[in-house]
């Protein structure tokens, strides 16, 4: 990860932008689903095993989360998501996502602070330019 954020850097011109995305180091919980992944990406049963356990939890989690807001439970497997795949791709995307890399903000902070960035941050997002 950090000599993919090097990379990154590489091509910003002078006063340009560099805009990245990185999971958040969150301790224990990033540890398990780095677990969760590795076990998903094991073969046949590991990944059956994963399916078995999650899926009931995203769609419980999902159907309270529509009946809160008063929609149809079923509206949501039949449309795309936010990243233009079915519901159920984007939930096997996410177990599946290997390499799993996390970082914490501070880290990230000072890698491009190291090599002359100015960090701004607008609505929680934060964005480096180099000067």
């Amino acid at each position: 990860m950090w000599q993919a954020l090097a990379n990154a850097q590489l091509p910003v011109a002078f006063q340009g932008s560099l805009i990245i995305a990185i999971y958040n180091d969150q301790g224990i919980k990033s540890i398990l689903w780095k677990q969760i992944k590795t076990l998903f990406c094991s073969g046949v049963i590991g990944k059956s095993l994963i399916i078995s356990l999650f899926f009931p939890y995203f769609i419980i989690r999902s159907m309270a989360a529509d009946l809160i807001r008063r929609e149809n439970p079923i509206k949501r497997y039949s449309k795309s998501s936010d990243l233009g795949m079915l519901l159920i791709t984007d939930w096997l995307d996410w177990l599946g996502g290997l390499p799993f890399e996390v970082a914490k903000l501070e880290e990230i902070i000072a890698f491009y602070q190291d090599r002359g960035y100015n960090l701004n941050q607008v609505d929680n997002l934060w964005w480096k330019s180099r000067q």
